[in-house]
């Protein structure tokens, strides 16, 4: 039989679980929300992928197995870990969670342990991302919503291609609209030790895909910065000092008035630096290192 899955999704609690060099709240999506859902779009079965924890897969889990209506999905187990260099590995179809700042291969091995599958998200963005060292994994994600600069997925699929890697599809979902922006179908029977195997071999294919809106990523960055506003001024202060005086007052700015039409302006001119820093790091082989110091007068420099 074909299974219709979301492979990369998020919800609540994925929260307090990205990492300290990350904002605290990560996704607002309510379990409730996301089976209903999956359930109007027809999904046969969602992996739940939130950072470094299976928290979220085991209620989603309890409360499909409540409700009558949603027995037709299938709710599996995953985890987007950190690695000990930032990057992250999905992990498909463990039961143990895998602690975030290992190495990629200690998360390989302890995938393969479980009898699970690994996979490679967003390997080509600017941040969090393996690069080269997705070829370890099982699966690579050729297409990830997320990336609105567009090169890093051309990037990931080419790769795919040079390395004849297994290619999937992410809607990397963090608001309610976007999952199951991207859809793969596998050939295999409902259930996980199948599923997984399918993988392993192959019998997996993208069947949609599609970008988050200029709406969805800003719906998303509202709710990271309306929860999180203590963190970010921290964190300013610690990475920003000589500009904290600019950010500080884009914080005030955006309290005041968050639906002004600069923050489109704004958004459409980060994703326009965005993928000309993608261009050099991507296909003109610029060392991609600079970004983990998110440092903004370099990346502004990088993208001139």
């Amino acid at each position: 039989m074909l299974i219709n899955a979301e492979l990369h999704c998020h919800n609540s609690f994925s929260n307090f679980h990205v990492g300290e060099e990350e904002p605290p709240y990560d996704c607002n999506i309510s379990i409730r929300d996301q089976l209903v859902r999956s359930y109007n779009l027809g999904l046969d079965a969602i992996f739940v992928t939130n950072h470094n924890t299976l928290d979220g897969y085991h209620q989603l889990l309890e409360y499909k197995n409540d409700h009558e209506k949603f027995q037709k999905i299938d709710v599996f187990p995953a985890e987007e870990i950190t690695i000990d260099n930032g990057a992250h590995v999905l992990a498909y179809g463990i039961h143990d969670e895998i602690p975030a700042g290992i190495s990629l291969e200690e998360v390989i091995d302890m995938v393969r342990s479980q009898g699970g599958v690994s996979s490679a998200p967003h390997p080509f963005s600017l941040l969090d991302a393996l690069r080269d060292s997705a070829k370890k994994c099982d699966m690579v994600e050729v297409f990830n919503s997320n990336n609105v600069d567009i090169l890093s997925n051309a990037r990931a699929t080419q790769f795919a291609l040079d390395n004849k890697m297994i290619q999937v599809a992410g809607s990397d979902s963090h608001v309610l609209s976007t999952l199951g922006r991207c859809v793969n179908v596998i050939d295999s029977e409902n259930n996980l030790d199948d599923i997984l195997q399918a993988m392993k071999r192959g019998k997996i294919n993208i069947s949609q895909t599609g970008y988050a809106l200029q709406s969805e990523t800003l719906s998303h960055l509202k709710y990271k910065i309306n929860n999180s506003k203590e963190y970010l001024l921290d964190y300013i202060s610690e990475h920003y000092p000589n500009a904290k005086w600019l950010l500080t007052l884009l914080l005030r700015l955006y309290d005041s008035n968050q639906n002004s039409h600069m923050w489109s302006l704004f958004y459409k001119i980060a994703r326009y630096l965005m993928r000309r820093i993608s261009q050099k790091i991507n296909f003109q082989n610029q060392d991609p290192s600079f970004m983990k110091d998110r440092n903004l007068v370099t990346m502004f420099k990088m993208a001139l």
